[in-house]
């Protein structure tokens, strides 16, 4: 941490400061009177109670509908913290709450967080310390703390207990009235340094002024002016109209700084780098010139400049307002002329309009002949009620309005047609208005911002009688209809002072106090109003547009969307490299050039050679920053300088220009410096200039050196600037990997700022899973997306207002093992969520949301299993990215712990794989077998289900009944037999499986028929050999399958597959295969029973029957034996006749080969496999001699 220097007074009074000490507290030691509130609850609650760590604690009355606490520090202190508890032992604490600070007890200023949000984070119980560390530190006597939201759970209340935290700050203020100003001399009347350090604090109601400037003879220039609200600083290191050489650099930053708030300004300079910063807003630049030092002579003026011959600056006013603690390099400026050392506020004391129903009333003079009302605003809305009144004995109703950034005025006179009309411009700019309206008999003007030469009149006929009420912001609910006020306008939101009624001043305090005037939702003696646009919250240069609680970001052309423009429509892969910073080159030739190597961070060269090989699209910025250096023009025409891509070519094009044009982009654009040349450097001109623009050739990308040869001369030099790769396309798409184990990958920490969009896609069996976190040390702030069940996607995140989340109900489930892609966006607007092309779930935050994300712990991509409050992920992760940058998940895979590339789970390398063409079920841990379209059993399937069959027993299968649509039916209406319509089989191909042990001859093992008489069978005939038939139409087809004799007693395997008019058969190891040769499909539809008469041939080898076993049996997705044993319905499609029981025909178990115990899913332990194994296998020799001795037998 960098100590700073805060004053140094040349009297030798020194006190310093360092940052990190500004940390005493400085409410515990305060007595009682030094606490004031709006109300309290009752003496145990006073304000006095709201020390942090104390006994009690501050709580308002419960009929205080806007209720505040303050602290008089007794002094001023530079404030850098403040830290909040609850009320003790109770459910009393605030959630969240605006801050006030100020050098009065009734002037103040409200405490802006980042993104223009002046709400602040408060607790979630009533003992732990929420510490809020400001963005900038501030100067304050006074604090006021209003309360916005607490817990009301269980009967809680406000409860507030807090401390503050800064230390001592002397303050040294100079009155500047605009007619004045400071002259400090330089010691030796000249200033000359390499380094500086400026800092001064202001206060204004004017929207111009100067406040610091000093020149040199060298065309040195130092200048600190007010424009519109803006800070302005012009810096120059030196210029000269004889070189043309401009040194001038221009900064801008802040807006709206008149609101009479202290701002806190520091300029840094070390070389050419200067740092410019208004209370947290810092801009950064490298200024122009030929030097490192600046050299201004004689004095500074402080406020302005008044000299017999230089009585001000060319069109900038001297400073009206107040200056403190201004500092030169540790020096305080004083003057010797008569100066007023105090700030004098102003008389008129501004008022917030801020609330959903705010308003303002106040008296005014009744039944009086001529209206004077005037009145100052500024706000950022478009429309909006400024002020009401009604006019005494029902004459009607005056009404002053924004609308569209005009004010419109507005005449209702009973039984008339309203008079209309608007007067200003683009008044809701957020800067201050003046409004100033009379009116008498048949007149009515109203003058804007005070241009007396162009009032706008109305000289309708109308009288005018005042009333004595007006209404500003708004009209207040009441039920009553006397001189009550209407409008069909909306609430104004945004700042008033200076309010005259009739030539009179209205003193709000004293109004209120004797209660002669009312409102609500007001802040009084604060201009709350804060700039949401600057600095500009939409990113890649969206146009921002606000209101006075809102903005919003138009993304229009940037090739961008999203709530901040922060989303971009393509997946960006960066690699970065050692040439970012620029390359100073000196000294080079043609002959002996600068040659720099780029090194490619976290890639070899072929890796990034890669990335621009397979994707889509790839550019890469470069800047040719010269001075008297020329990159193109050579007599000879070989260049000066170019650039070596990626095959080693050299490339004489520059950014912004087309493929080997041997141009810059400004002759593209034809803008360079001088036509003559196609490179603004070529110019050759002894000054500043350069040629920069992107390379997007793909095929030439990535850069691998850049040549420089043109520096040698007297004061030639050049700045090489390259930036990092960029490329999108597919290959983001497929960096994939896949969570085999409970565990998770460590990515450097996310620092998003106040945005945040998180894309990818997964795919998973689970029905729970963290996909990524990032936190503090704390959990105080944190980002998690995860799922929470089967079809809950969440996004929870903790980012300054409590643990919050938004929720995503899938119709699906999300956990179906497809791949789903998930979207996630996070900002000061609203969070939201998708998945797939589901509609987004949103939360949305109100206008005074804030967002912090300052993470400290790495990026987790899934959790650690020392978590156990969370679920793992297991399954696949592709493509993701934060912030439009794609996180290279394939490099961090690891086989040990549970990391694979690709998305390769337990099925690809199981150690005993699912048998019988059963599907492997994915649980990327785990995974099991599904062995529905299987004629087996078993956790890997490979349990055969077989059924003897005695003398005359058979076993039929209807795989479907009758058509289940009505176009089913239509379609097949003329068939009295469409009942045994077989519908949703694979028409083009069928496959058949089994196999079957017997010693008896003949028998039909199989037979598949249709309603009609064509079947297929399968037919075992009296010499043992093996025929398959069947019949389509008229004709019947017979082949043999095989040539032996089967009818051995052990079993045998068939195996019948079609595809269209192709039959391959297997027996055993015999495989045939047959050209069919048919025009209609082989199955129409099925059935296994008999309809209709059945061919002689199948009816003289079906006596007696089969009498043996038959296992493994399946016809496409049906397994007869299987529904048969293992019925998953209640009513199973299956007739049986005869006797028919369950056994395993003999067959030897599978080999499976070794397992090894952390993959076998029985394993319990060594001792008990092993016996379970011993039991296993004699129980199988026992069942298998039992069927053989039942045979012989």
């Amino acid at each position: 941490i960098q100590r700073l220097s805060l004053i140094c007074v040349r009297r030798g009074t020194t006190r310093h400061v360092g940052f990190y000490e500004c940390v005493d507290p400085l409410v515990s030691s305060l007595y009682a009177n030094s606490f004031l509130a709006s109300s309290r609850y009752n003496f145990l609650y006073s304000a006095n109670f709201a020390k942090l760590y104390g006994y009690s604690g501050w709580s308002p009355s419960p009929r205080d509908r806007q209720p505040w606490l303050q602290i008089d520090l007794k002094r001023k202190y530079r404030i850098q913290a403040i830290a909040t508890q609850g009320t003790f032992n109770s459910y009393d604490w605030v959630t969240k709450y605006t801050l006030l600070y100020g050098d009065r007890p009734d002037s103040w200023t409200p405490y802006v967080m980042k993104g223009g949000n002046s709400t602040m984070p408060g607790n979630w119980n009533y003992h732990q310390v929420k510490r809020n560390v400001f963005h900038y530190a501030f100067t304050a006597k006074h604090i006021r703390l209003l309360p916005l939201g607490w817990n009301t759970e269980n009967g809680g209340k406000i409860g507030v207990r807090l401390e503050v935290f800064g230390c001592a700050y002397d303050s040294y203020v100079m009155q500047m009235n605009g007619d004045d100003s400071v002259a400090f001399m330089f010691p030796g009347k000249r200033f000359r340094t390499l380094q500086d350090h400026f800092a001064v604090n202001f206060k204004t109601l004017e929207q111009d002024g100067l406040l610091l400037h000093s020149e040199g003879v060298q065309g040195d220039i130092l200048t600190l002016e007010l424009r519109k609200g803006r800070l302005v600083l012009t810096i120059g290191l030196g210029s000269s109209t004889v070189n043309q050489v401009d040194g001038r650099t221009t900064m801008t930053v802040g807006n709206i700084l008149d609101d009479q708030h202290w701002h806190y300004v520091t300029i840094k300079r070390y070389g050419r780098q200067v740092n410019f910063t208004v209370d947290a807003h810092t801009e950064t630049t490298i200024s122009k010139g030929d030097f490192t030092y600046i050299d201004l002579d004689t004095q500074m003026y402080v406020g302005g400049v008044i000299e017999p011959n230089v009585p001000h600056l060319p069109e900038v006013p001297n400073f009206r307002g107040c200056l403190e603690n201004f500092v030169v390099n540790a020096m305080i400026l004083f003057s010797q002329k008569k100066m007023h050392y105090a700030c004098r506020d102003i008389l008129w004391k501004p008022m917030t309009f801020a609330g959903p129903n705010n308003y303002l009333q106040v008296p005014g003079f009744f039944r009086k002949p001529r209206m004077f009302v005037k009145f100052k605003f500024r706000s950022w809305d478009y429309t909006g009620l400024l002020m009401f009144t009604r006019f005494a004995d029902d004459l009607g109703a005056l009404e002053l309005g924004l609308s569209e950034g005009q004010v419109n005025v507005t005449l209702f006179q009973p039984g008339k047609k309203k008079l209309q009309f608007a007067a200003g411009y683009r008044l809701n700019d957020g800067f201050w208005h003046t409004v100033d309206v009379a009116a008498r008999d048949n007149l009515l003007s109203i003058t804007i911002d005070e241009e007396e030469g162009s009032p706008l009149k109305i000289t309708n006929p109308f009288t005018v009688r005042t009333g004595d009420r007006y209404f500003f912001g708004g009209c207040p609910k009441t039920n009553n209809t006397i001189r009550k006020c209407e409008t069909k306008l909306n609430h104004f939101h945004g700042c008033m002072q200076q309010i005259f009624i009739d030539n009179e001043p209205v003193d709000i305090d004293i109004i209120l106090q004797r209660r002669w005037g009312r409102y609500a939702e007001l802040l009084l003696g604060t201009c709350g109003i804060t700039d949401r646009c600057t600095p500009n919250p939409c990113e890649h240069e969206g146009r921002c547009i606000q209101s006075w609680d809102d903005f919003i970001c138009l993304c229009e052309n940037t090739g961008y969307k999203g709530e901040v423009c922060h989303m971009s429509d393509k997946a960006w892969t960066i690699v970065m490299h050692d040439r970012i910073d620029g390359i100073k080159v000196t000294g080079s030739t043609v002959d002996r050039p600068y040659i720099g190597d780029v090194n490619y961070w976290n890639a070899s060269w072929d890796d990034v050679t890669a990335l621009a090989n397979t994707s889509m699209y790839c550019e890469q910025w470069i800047d040719y920053s010269c001075y008297k250096s020329r990159i193109l023009n050579t007599p000879n025409g070989r260049p000066y300088s170019f650039w070596i891509g990626r095959n080693n070519e050299s490339h004489e094009y520059w950014g912004g220009a087309f493929p080997e044009s041997g141009k810059c982009g400004c002759a593209i654009n034809q803008t360079c410096t001088d036509a003559r040349f196609h490179c603004n450097c070529d110019a050759d001109y002894r000054q500043w200039y350069s040629d920069k623009g992107y390379l997007m050739w793909k095929d030439h990308l990535p850069v691998r050196k850049v040549v420089v040869g043109d520096t040698n001369r007297t004061g030639s030099k050049a700045h090489i600037s390259l930036g990092p790769l960029r490329c999108h396309g597919d290959r983001s798409i497929w960096n994939t990997i896949s969570f085999t184990k409970p565990t998770y990958i460590e990515f450097p920490t996310f620092r998003p700022g106040s945005t945040v969009d998180i894309s990818f896609h997964f795919k998973t069996y689970r029905p729970h899973g963290v996909f990524l976190e990032n936190s503090d040390d704390w959990l105080r702030n944190f980002i998690r997306i995860e799922l929470n069940t089967t079809q809950n996607l969440v996004f929870i995140f903790m980012v300054g207002d409590g643990i919050l989340n938004v929720t995503l109900r899938s119709p699906v489930p999300l956990n179906d093992n497809e791949w789903h892609f998930v979207q996630a966006e996070l900002n000061v607007k609203l969070a939201r969520i998708k998945v797939d092309y589901q509609p987004w779930a949103v939360r949305r935050f109100p206008g005074q949301t804030f967002v912090t994300m300052e993470f400290t712990h790495p990026l987790l991509v899934g959790t650690s299993p020392a978590n156990r409050t969370l679920w793992p992920f297991l399954g696949c992760l592709r493509g993701l990215r934060m912030n439009g940058a794609t996180l290279d998940l394939e490099g961090k895979a690891n086989e040990e712990q549970g990391i694979r590339r690709n998305c390769t789970g337990q099925c690809l390398n199981a150690t005993i794989p699912c048998r019988n063409a059963a599907q492997c079920i994915e649980g990327y841990a785990a995974y099991t077998c599904d062995c529905g379209n299987t004629a087996f059993d078993g956790f890997y399937c490979h349990k055969d289900i077989g059924a003897y069959f005695e003398i005359g027993s058979w076993l039929r299968y209807n795989i479907r009944k009758k058509p289940t649509t009505n176009e089913e039916w239509w379609a097949n209406w003329l068939d009295p037999h469409y009942h045994n319509f077989s519908l949703g089989y694979n028409d083009t191909s069928d496959e058949i499986e089994f196999s079957f042990s017997t010693f008896q001859t003949p028998a039909v093992l199989l037979y598949i028929s249709s309603f009609v008489q064509d079947y297929m069978a399968v037919i075992l005939k009296k010499d043992g050999t093996l025929d398959m038939r069947y019949r389509l139409g008229l004709i019947t087809h017979k082949y043999q399958l095989s040539f032996r004799n089967l009818a051995d007693g052990y079993p045998h395997y068939v195996n019948i597959t079609r595809h269209n008019r192709t039959i391959r058969t297997q027996v055993l190891w015999e495989l045939v295969e047959v050209d069919v040769h048919i025009v209609t499909p082989l199955s129409l539809s099925l059935t296994p029973s008999e309809v209709g008469d059945i061919d002689y041939e199948i009816q003289r080898h079906n006596s007696p029957g089969l009498v043996g076993c038959i296992s493994g049996v399946r016809y496409n997705i049906y397994a007869p034996l299987k529904t048969l044993f293992r019925p998953n319905e209640t009513e199973p499609p299956v007739t049986v006749q005869g006797f028919v029981s369950e056994s395993n025909c003999g067959a030897f178990p599978p080999v499976h080969g070794y397992v090894p115990w952390e993959a076998d899913h029985w394993f319990t332990s060594i001792g008990k496999f092993l016996l379970l194994t011993i039991h296993n296998n004699v129980s199988f020799l026992m069942k298998l001699y039992f069927d053989d001795f039942c045979e012989i037998y």
